[in-house]
């Protein structure tokens, strides 16, 4: 399926059938060795070793709304590490029952609850800071869900948003993908085993969350910074380099280099006027 073609309930259908991280653990979805994997993954692989600061706004009283939130890790990091007036959305019903199951396993409290990223059911002015990762590169009008962020954030009022980033290697996919694809690249789960078997850079990227996925968008850095057009821009974070996918996967110093050199992802540290 093409991105114009796909709808929300295209999108919702996905997710719901193959929430975040179902199909590549070992562990019961919604068991907390499924949830601690999950994390140590993303710490490990997703940001090479730890989790960056910027994602969490300096005041902890601060009023936070996770766009999309899945499965729930964001949530989880962000109440372990203090903040309490959480609230949450994702297009899923299921991902939004394990958020809140994982909220609970963790002894914390947040607002979870069904919605649309591109029709934020909160008024204007909400809130002080709003997490967005991976999120609007699967929906099919991201311009109008960071429109949504930014109307739903105070004046002043800040926002973590990060999508998938056509870096060196998917600048020039057609001829990287040739002298890959004896490797044969690929994550479990998901029919995504043979994701590198793809010539086209934006089918790849689609392909990294699913064959059935409907919508994976890849940005230049040209194009993150135009998509987040209404705000001030403060920073910019390139990381993200899925180790896991390599059957000889870097480790300490040379994966934090790929991650430094190779990122899959474009982070933009945000400011509403």
């Amino acid at each position: 399926m093409n991105r114009e073609a796909a709808s929300l309930a295209d999108v919702q259908a996905f997710w719901d059938a193959n929430p975040l991280f179902v199909g590549e653990s070992a562990f019961e979805p919604g068991s907390k060795a499924f949830f601690q994997e999950h994390l140590d993954l993303y710490r490990k692989d997703v940001f090479a070793g730890r989790i960056d600061n910027w994602f969490f706004p300096p005041r902890k009283n601060a009023k936070i709304l996770d766009v999309g939130c899945g499965i729930g890790l964001w949530l989880v990091e962000l109440g372990l590490r203090g903040y309490r007036d959480l609230s949450a959305i994702d297009l899923s019903p299921r991902s939004v029952a394990l958020a809140r199951q994982r909220c609970a396993l963790y002894g914390l409290t947040a607002n979870i609850a069904v919605g649309n990223a591109e029709q934020l059911d909160f008024p204007d002015n909400t809130f002080d800071h709003v997490n967005c990762y991976g999120v609007v590169h699967h929906t099919p009008s991201p311009e109008t869900a960071v429109r949504e962020i930014f109307r739903v954030l105070k004046p002043g009022g800040t926002a973590s948003i990060a999508v998938y980033y056509k870096n060196f290697v998917l600048r020039n996919w057609g001829m990287f993908s040739l002298l890959l694809r004896p490797f044969s690249i690929g994550l479990r789960g998901r029919g995504r085993e043979g994701m590198s078997q793809s010539s086209d850079a934006q089918e790849l990227i689609r392909l990294y969350d699913g064959k059935d996925n409907p919508i994976g968008i890849g940005y230049t850095r040209q194009e993150a910074w135009a998509l987040a057009a209404p705000f001030q821009i403060q920073d910019e974070y390139l990381h993200f380099f899925p180790a896991r996918a390599l059957r000889l996967a870097p480790s300490g110093p040379l994966h934090k280099a790929a991650d430094r050199l190779l990122p899959f992802m474009i982070g933009l540290s945000l400011k509403k006027p």
